[in-house]
């Protein structure tokens, strides 16, 4: 994902735990087909909801502490974090309604 900044294991508390906005972070990997189907809908997401929600990558071959930390075991996995926690979760590809359905209650105020 072009657009999309990239976490490591030593960037991941700062820039999603210590977040003032919610940040949907993207657990992935190159391999992953079902992960590069998704790219694009995370991009869409990330430019409509600029300002609101920040959005984040992770390849978890590259970052197993915190893929492992926070039981990623099946890709892609997209994780909402707000005010310093994991609040939603969804595993697989998944369309822009459904994300929106689902972590849409906690991007509001």
């Amino acid at each position: 994902m072009a657009g999309i900044p990239e976490l490591t294991d030593e960037t991941f508390d700062a820039e999603v735990l210590a977040s003032k906005i919610p940040v949907v972070v993207d657990f992935g990997a190159d391999w992953c087909h079902p992960c590069r189907q998704l790219d694009p809908v995370v991009e869409q997401l990330a430019e409509e909801l600029k300002g609101k929600v920040s959005f984040r990558k992770v390849n978890t071959d590259a970052n197993l502490n915190t893929t492992t930390r926070f039981g990623v075991f099946g890709l892609p996995t997209l994780i909402l974090f707000k005010d310093g926690e994991p609040k939603e979760r969804l595993m697989g590809f998944q369309s822009k309604g459904r994300i929106l359905k689902e972590f849409g209650p906690h991007l509001s105020a």
